[in-house]
């Protein structure tokens, strides 16, 4: 019996189901479930209008995704069904993304979408369809421990996903498997061209799946017009330096593209929305050592109001991990103080938390300070 999945049972027994994007990273998930003898159910999430993204290079469940997945699925001969999430992935995710960016927020789509429409929607469809697993192509790994399940990063530490996955909840985390944790991206294509799957290839996704050329301001100025009103830029003394065209324009730690003229380099280190002002001012004011989150979702030992934690947490998906301490407050509030002061904290992302390289738990920075 080859139960690489973990399931306890005869694959031969076991029902999955696949969260096939049309990449390569999920579609060798599927064939590897599939040579294993599981009983496999491919599923494809139709998310946006294909409109416009239909031939979109290195976008992801795209008009060509969504037909590579399905030759997949075809050439293996297990079942794919393409379920329409158009409306619930602009309620859950673009609004939301919109939204941020209009408050002055740089948010991050990708967890989003990981907390709502695929382990939310899409793990009660798998359910629905009586699976006893959903498996997808993440770069991450689990372990059982004397707990339960654990989140932690891949062992390809260039293809780590696990920042994205922060909002994972235990009760879907016993429910999710993710086979291409323990392997570099090399040998999952290795597999692919071993399998002779069409898309072995296929190049990555890449930027926002929904974001056409990656000019994000213009999406959200279509569906947020007011997020282009125009407002001052100040440096940190109040004083106006210039003008701008929109907020959106902005994001905490910016450098290029201010508009503006100085005899020093000048950096973002504020957004007022309701102000609708930019301020700016010397690197040394992005230093911060204090970060303040709220939406906690935790996934450690049992959680302890009060108590303070030793890790390291990731401010960023691709910076290094940082040593900091964790002060779980209530209300799924927490504070961060990071051993030494780090530049560029932007309200709106994720701060995550590690420890030995298993994910703690993690919330979104609502305010940094000295």
């Amino acid at each position: 019996m080859n139960d690489f999945l973990n399931l306890g049972q005869d694959p031969k027994n076991s029902r999955v189901v696949v969260a096939m994007s049309g990449g390569v990273d999920s579609s060798v998930a599927a064939a590897l479930c599939k040579e294993a003898g599981y009983d496999v159910i491919g599923v494809t999430m139709q998310l946006y209008d294909q409109g416009d993204m239909a031939k979109k290079k290195g976008a992801c469940c795209a008009g060509q995704d969504i037909y590579d997945a399905r030759r997949v699925a075809e050439q293996l001969d297990f079942p794919h069904y393409v379920l329409d999430y158009e409306s619930l992935f602009k309620q859950s995710v673009i609004d939301d993304f919109a939204d941020s960016y209009v408050n002055g927020y740089t948010p991050i789509p990708c967890v989003r979408c990981n907390q709502t429409v695929k382990f939310r929607d899409l793990l009660k469809t798998a359910k629905d369809l009586e699976a006893d697993a959903m498996v997808t192509g993440h770069y991450v790994k689990r372990r059982v421990g004397s707990d339960g399940a654990e989140l932690h990063a891949a062992e390809d530490e260039s293809r780590d996903q696990s920042y994205f996955l922060f909002t994972t909840t235990q009760n879907q985390l016993d429910f999710l498997r993710f086979p291409l944790g323990d392997i570099p991206k090399t040998e999952t294509r290795a597999h692919a061209r071993r399998l002779g799957l069409s898309i072995a290839d296929k190049p990555d996704s890449q930027d926002i799946c929904f974001v056409p050329n990656g000019k994000y301001a213009d999406v959200v100025a279509k569906l947020r017009p007011g997020a282009l009103d125009p407002g001052h830029i100040v440096d940190h003394q109040g004083n106006v330096l210039g003008r701008h065209q929109g907020i959106i324009h902005f994001t905490i730690g910016q450098r290029r593209g201010l508009g503006i003229s100085a005899n020093e380099p000048l950096y973002v280190v504020n957004i007022n929305a309701d102000k609708k002002e930019v301020t700016v001012g010397p690197k040394t004011m992005l230093a911060k050592a204090e970060i303040e989150l709220e939406n906690i979702n935790w996934l450690g030992p049992t959680e302890k109001p009060g108590k303070i934690y030793d890790c390291d947490v990731k401010i960023r998906s691709t910076h290094q991990p940082l040593p900091a301490q964790i002060s779980l407050q209530g209300e799924n509030k927490a504070k961060v103080k990071l051993a030494m002061p780090e530049y560029g904290i932007a309200p709106g992302q994720a701060c995550v938390f590690y420890l030995h390289g298993r994910v703690l738990g993690g919330g979104w920075i609502v305010r940094v300070k000295d």
